[in-house]
């Protein structure tokens, strides 16, 4: 007789990456339990940015208004040389984007952890445990044993899966054996965190200064913030650059004495590196457990809750029933990917962190001339679709993200608040589905889609199909004739 388990899912660390994870799968009707370390949420500010896909996770959980609220757009993003001139430039980051949000916001991670932690305490199928710790697992027939400490002793948890979302030094990483593939990015920079007085002071959009004497980023941040970040020089020590004197000096060329005042000031190593396995049996990697990449893109904690979206669904579906080779899709879906944006942060990286004078010089020539030549990577960012997983291979769209259609009269509304969470089947005749399946099925005349119709159509139009099956993760299953997605959408997931 199998042990009784203590919850579904045991994830370790209560981050943005775990607790988003953990209520989709609460939600779902998963039990889980996460797990953190530490006693608080972190009161400092951490990641700086999020970007319309993320916002959309948010939509889904009821919250993004209120971390909207704390947000700041930003229009721009800028590489200039010492001089001022344009090497990159990343325009339109406040349009709506695809996930029908703007589509670059900079955040304030305490005040977004807050609120997903509020969500939280509203899940009876979601436990946070604060001050526990991993100590390690064994992996059974029946699930995963872990270890953990807490402050009134050991403790064991018995779970069906084990995800480790705790971090670039992944206690669960180590613990399942699991290995990194270093990407040769190794760069040791100070953040200075600081809050704004005098906004009218300081860059209204996003700065590298690609300046060979100090590389140097400015970027807004959210709820009246700002921060600086500066490369540090060869024989320069983490204890030598966070004193007040020498940060003051590295702020002097801004002129902001008055206008801001400095929050936090640390010394991090900007890295590249990916883990060989994402998933081992029961145990699964997320967030900077999986993947690790310089901040230049923006991309870190957005790559984390991309993780969280797509293992959410696939859990639930094993839970209820699906085969858990479904689990195996997660690895060969996301890696792709997270190595484009690793790729693209990297180049952003290697632009940046030039410190000879004369390489800055060639670099600047050549950037320059791209520029005016038009074969310069300006504009805005895309990253590739899934290739590999659970898709309808050869059908139109299969592997895409699905745009949400917003309609602005007579008021905002969106796709997604239309049609629920799950996946859909969207066509242009009615098909009815059956009453205790979960897939969601509207037709183009279907009242619920009214304002979204003209967009509904359009995409349809465009991949020549009758219907169209989108996964709870908003990325195209497949497009086709709707019985027939229904069908391999059965088999795919059970």
């Amino acid at each position: 007789m199998a042990a009784v388990r203590d919850c579904d899912v045991l994830i370790v660390g209560a981050g943005p990456t775990g607790v988003t994870l953990g209520l989709m799968l609460a939600r779902g009707g998963v039990r889980t339990i996460v797990i953190d370390k530490a006693a608080e949420i972190y009161p400092l500010p951490r990641a700086a940015h999020i970007d319309h896909e993320i916002v959309r996770i948010f939509q889904e959980l009821g919250l993004a208004d209120a971390i909207m609220s704390t947000c700041r757009p930003a229009g721009r993003y800028d590489f200039l040389t010492a001089k001022g001139e344009v090497l990159l430039r990343f325009d339109g980051m406040d349009r709506t984007g695809p996930g029908g949000w703007p589509a670059s916001n900079m955040i304030h991670q305490p005040s977004l952890e807050a609120a997903l932690g509020d969500a939280a305490m509203a899940q009876p199928d979601l436990t946070i445990r604060r001050g526990h710790a991993f100590v390690s697992c064994a992996v059974g027939d029946d699930g995963v044993l872990s270890e953990l400490a807490t402050p009134s002793g050991p403790v064991t948890i018995r779970s069906r899966y084990l995800v480790g979302a705790d971090g670039a030094r992944s206690a669960v990483r180590t613990a399942a054996g699991i290995t990194l593939d270093d990407l040769n990015f190794d760069e040791p920079w100070l953040v200075v965190d600081a809050l704004v007085h005098d906004a009218s002071r300081l860059p209204a959009i996003n700065l590298q200064i690609c300046d060979p004497a100090r590389p140097t980023t400015c970027v807004l941040m959210g709820s009246g913030r700002h921060r600086w970040e500066f490369m540090l020089r060869p024989g320069e020590t983490p204890e030598q650059v966070v004193q007040d004197d020498f940060i003051a000096a590295l702020m002097a060329p801004w002129q902001v004495e008055g206008a801001i005042s400095i929050e936090r000031k640390a010394v991090y190593r900007f890295n590249a590196r990916v883990a060989t396995t994402w998933r081992k049996g029961p145990v699964m990697l997320a967030g900077d457990a999986a993947h690790l990449m310089p901040p230049f893109a923006g991309q870190g904690l957005c790559s984390g809750l991309r993780d969280s979206v797509n293992l959410a669904w696939k859990i639930v579906a094993t839970v209820r029933g699906a085969d858990d080779g479904l689990l195996d899709s997660y690895q060969p879906e996301r890696e792709p990917n997270v190595r484009a944006i690793i790729g693209m942060a990297m180049m952003m990286g290697r632009t940046v962190c030039i410190t000879d004078p004369e390489m800055a010089l060639q670099r600047d020539k050549q950037m320059i001339a791209a520029r005016a030549s038009g074969a310069s990577p300006d504009g805005s960012v895309r990253y590739p679709p899934i290739s590999h997983g659970c898709i309808l291979y050869g059908t139109p769209g299969a592997g895409s993200y699905f745009p949400q259609s917003v309609s602005t009269y007579p008021f905002i509304s969106r796709l997604d608040d239309a049609l629920g969470p799950g996946a859909w089947l969207i066509s242009r005749q009615s098909s009815p589905v059956a009453h205790d399946s979960a897939l969601q099925s509207a037709c183009l005349d279907d009242t619920r889609v009214a304002p979204f119709r003209e967009h509904l159509d359009a995409w349809l139009c465009e991949h020549q199909c009758e219907a169209v099956l989108v996964r709870p993760d908003r990325y195209v299953f497949g497009a086709g004739g709707a019985d027939s997605l229904r069908k391999a959408w059965a088999a795919a997931v059970g």
